[in-house]
């Protein structure tokens, strides 16, 4: 190691039925990643008229209001493009008989229960009260305030036969998301639970309580249990002001010492340390805009937070934040993982390696600024970077030494410390790396050797409470299949940009800040007669000794890689057998470490009624999370660009069986009518079929393997965007009306915006761009209202604006369902405005799309022999 001053810096889960007497063993099996070939970034045609401001991260995480427009002053921007005028007009709801979606499903408010589930119970004596079967219809004492947004079934209710419940083209199952923002939060309760002695389950609000006693009955294994007198009452009355028995979500917070190594802190958060690793093989334009992203980043921070700054080519630098007047580093060298020796000298040196940005801003601002472009006529590509090692040598850092005393106390910062990659090329040298070049003829088994070696260390950073990022920019491939199991198995993203510019800036910073917590632990359990069949999202098995205190605990425990409010995990639910009883439990439990390093265990309990009507059944479907389900289910199955194409036709088979379980057949027709109570679903699902999740829309299999792998993890409200986008047409004053995504809302005489979730198009139309003074104004508050509907969302999308006739407007037609090739009466039906164009209008409009072969939607449900569903 040496020193010299720098003034030139060149998952997934599959679960069996249990069997009588054995717990449940979910196997856990992340799909490869695909080898690829081609460039990453095809140069992009697209213009961008104007640079999009983006929110600041020290915007405040406010929850969004039903129609997903916030008001207010705008947040601080990287850039100053010409200001648009102030939009804070509410979106104007869609004509009948669309629907305005909002940002999540309606609650439905469920009862709490005093009374004991309705089939047949035990009968329970304390000696001085019976616990008596009351019927489902009795009046209950109180309702729960709110419905946990936490949480989101498929349906309302649950079928009682079992043959018709687990009909797997539909299925049935549950968004569970653990640090998603709550207004009002969940109740705060420092003691610990109330936990069923038989299978560990929490008191709650459905809980049947014995006021004289305080004797609680389990709501999942029907068992009754003390509560040490916390629930001895003189009437249910009084246990209104006990939050577990009248909150359906409510937090345990313990700020205790328990754990060596922890020191609670109330007063003020901890942040958790920050190291930017920097690629620093870029030439001059790439290198421009990414030192302007660092600044701006920098500047966002929190004065708390302590920052490292690594870059590495084919050596390793290790900036030192003691030097203010010079940017001075330490270096490593890139082609082998750093001995023990070095790494102590490092770390027990007079160097200072994170710092707090209130003592060392100007000097972050001078190592950025020393940056230098790559100098050697060396192709991209074929640069030495040694990314593996250098992510080696910031997790060291992190570390720190074993142990930092301080009175007697090891003091340790909350959450989840992070280490965020900047990358512009593949790892080309040093462990872990790839060869420059395909045709290498030993490259498959040196990939095979890559991929593992990765896995490896990132498993071994997330033990140490480290998130690896990968933000990746340009137009070098980085072999994303290489890179993508680090930061996989750190419980970190993969990111991919067309450059170093704004978008990378902004998802810089709110990668930075978005961690909740760390040391996650999710706990599912449920009634009897249903278990959970598989799991989808950022964790694997938790090897849990849970009979320690419970004598048959038979929860799913899954470990959080990461516990953050954009990740959420997809459990699909079948059930053992028929259902005799009303009412069916389910219950959550996260279990993690806040950046107040308190421990939270934030408990989460749902009850939903039984039913026998299969109408009343579907009734209750949430069209939205349903479509949500199922589109992580199939593309868990889409590794590879020919499993993409199998899932469209499963898509296909998918609506048929649905139609055969529960439509009906045509009278004299060989067509099936889709039941009317999911006229939604059918819709998303052919948005998810021909989107960029499966379809042909994304040019590169690396673009692909990347927006999988974020909609596998993402939270609901993003999930959905990227599955079906939401069409926004501006009106005049400034007001928004949602319409169908159909190609029909191009009208020369409109703006329009279209949010698919990583990407958000802004449409101009000829006429109204002519027309001076307007086009520009309706323009600007189409960007504004891009930036209110994502300024929290991450990955940041790209926001991109097109003109009518322009070749780059093709990105935006891609992505809407061509209903012009449906017959005047179905284009009504479905977009009942055309109702207001005139003839002329309506024979211009029809005259402005080109002949292609993709079908509309209700040619590809005729196709399968359904008939569309009518619009709701």
């Amino acid at each position: 190691m040496a020193k010299r001053p720098e003034s030139s810096v060149g998952y997934s889960v599959t679960i069996p039925p249990p069997q009588q007497g054995t717990a449940q063993s979910p196997i856990f099996s992340p799909p490869p990643f695909p080898a690829t070939t081609g460039p990453i970034f095809p140069p992009p045609p697209i213009v961008q008229p104007n640079q999009i401001p983006s929110p600041s991260m020290k915007t405040p995480n406010l929850p969004s209001p039903a129609n997903g427009v916030r008001t207010g002053s705008p947040a601080p921007h990287l850039s100053t493009p010409p200001g648009p005028p102030v939009f804070s007009s509410p979106l104007q709801p869609a004509a009948v008989p669309f629907r305005t979606s909002p940002a999540t499903p309606q609650p439905v408010a469920y009862s709490s229960a005093s009374s004991l589930p309705t089939s047949s119970p035990p009968q329970f004596s304390n000696g001085s009260v019976d616990l008596h079967h009351q019927s489902s219809d009795a009046t209950e004492d109180w309702t729960p305030a709110t419905e946990s947004p936490n949480v989101l079934f498929s349906a309302h209710k649950v079928l009682k036969q079992k043959k018709l419940a687990n009909i797997p083209s539909l299925g049935f199952g549950a968004l569970v998301s653990s640090g998603r923002e709550m207004s009002p939060g969940p109740q705060m309760i420092q003691r610990d639970p109330h936990r069923c002695h038989n299978c560990g389950a929490y008191a709650n609000h459905y809980s049947n309580i014995l006021p004289g006693s305080g004797q609680w009955q389990c709501v999942i294994c029907r068992d009754l249990n003390g509560s040490e007198g916390d629930y001895v009452a003189s009437s249910k009355e009084e246990l209104r002001n006990v939050p577990e028995l009248s909150l359906p979500s409510v937090d345990y917070v313990q700020t205790g010492n328990k754990r060596p190594g922890f020191f609670p802190v109330s007063d003020s958060r901890v942040s958790a340390p920050v190291v930017l690793v920097i690629d620093e093989c870029l030439d001059e334009p790439h290198l421009q805009h990414l030192q302007s992203s660092l600044h701006a980043f920098v500047d966002s921070l929190p004065p708390t937070t302590r920052l490292g700054i690594v870059t590495y080519g084919s050596t390793i630098s290790v900036y030192d934040f003691s030097e203010e007047s010079v940017a001075s580093a330490d270096v490593f060298p890139g082609n082998k993982s750093p001995d023990q020796e070095s790494l102590k000298a490092l770390i027990y040196g007079t160097g200072i390696y994170l710092s707090p940005m209130h003592a060392s801003l100007p000097v972050a601002h001078s190592i950025f600024s020393s940056f230098r472009p790559y100098k050697l006529d060396i192709a991209e590509a074929s640069r030495d970077r040694c990314l593996g090692t250098a992510v080696e040598v910031a997790s060291a850092i992190i570390q720190g030494p074993s142990a930092e005393m301080s009175q007697g106390v090891v003091k340790r910062s909350g959450g989840n410390s992070r280490i965020i990659v900047c990358a512009g090329g593949p790892n080309t040298c040093g462990p872990g790396s790839v060869p420059y070049s395909f045709s290498h003829p030993n490259y498959a088994h040196m990939e095979k050797i890559s991929l593992k070696w990765m896995e490896t260390l990132g498993r071994e950073v997330f033990r140490k409470n480290t998130v690896v990022d990968i933000l990746c920019a340009g137009t070098c491939p980085v072999r994303v299949p290489v890179l993508q199991p680090l930061a996989k198995a750190s419980g970190g993203v993969l990111i991919l940009h067309d450059d170093f510019g704004e978008a990378f800036g902004v998802n810089l910073q709110r990668a930075s800040g978005r961690a909740a917590g760390s040391h996650g632990l999710l706990e599912v359990r449920c009634s009897e007669d249903i278990f959970v069949s598989q799991v989808v999202g950022p964790g694997e098995e938790a090897h849990v000794d849970s009979n320690e205190t419970s004598k048959n605990d038979d929860a799913l425990v899954i470990q959080m890689l990461s516990v953050e409010e954009t990740q959420s995990f997809a459990l699909s639910m079948e059930t053992k057998r028929d259902i005799k009883r009303d009412f069916v439990y389910f219950q959550f439990a996260f279990k993690f470490s806040d950046v107040y390093q308190s421990d939270i265990t934030r408990v989460i309990t749902v009850r939903l009624p039984t039913v026998d009507s299969v109408s009343s059944y579907l009734e209750s479907v949430q069209d939205e999370v349903a479509a949500v389900l199922i589109a992580k289910r199939t593309l868990l199955r889409a590794k590879y660009a020919n499993d993409a194409l199998d899932m469209r036709v499963t898509v296909d088979e998918r609506i048929k069986e649905i139609t055969s379980k529960f439509g009906s057949q045509m009278p004299k027709s060989k067509l099936y009518r889709f039941p009317r109570e999911l006229s939604v679903l059918p819709e998303l699902l052919f948005h998810l079929r021909r989107g960029p999740l499966l379809g042909s829309i994304l040019g590169h299999e690396d673009e692909r393997s990347v927006l999988r792998n974020l909609f596998l993890n993402a939270g609901f409200d993003l999930s959905l965007r990227m599955v079906a986008p939401r069409c926004l047409m501006h009106r005049q004053g400034g007001t928004f009306e949602e319409l169908p995504a159909y190609d029909l809302a191009m009208q020369s005489d409109a703006a329009v915006v279209l949010d698919h979730g990583t990407d958000v198009f802004i449409w101009l139309g000829a006429e109204l761009d002519a027309q001076e003074g307007k086009g520009a104004a309706a323009l600007a508050a189409c960007r504004t209202l891009a930036e209110e509907l994502t300024e929290v969302r991450f990955p940041a999308p790209r926001i991109l604006a097109f003109k009518e006739g322009s070749s780059q407007a093709r990105y935006f037609v891609s992505r809407l369902i061509p209903a012009h090739k449906d017959p005047p009466y179905e284009q009504e039906a479905r977009f009942p405005q055309l109702r207001t164009l005139t003839g002329e209008q309506r024979t211009k409009l029809k005259s402005s799309f080109l002949y292609f072969d993709d079908p509309s939607f209700c040619e590809w449900m005729r196709s399968l022999k359904v008939l569309p569903p009518e619009p709701s």
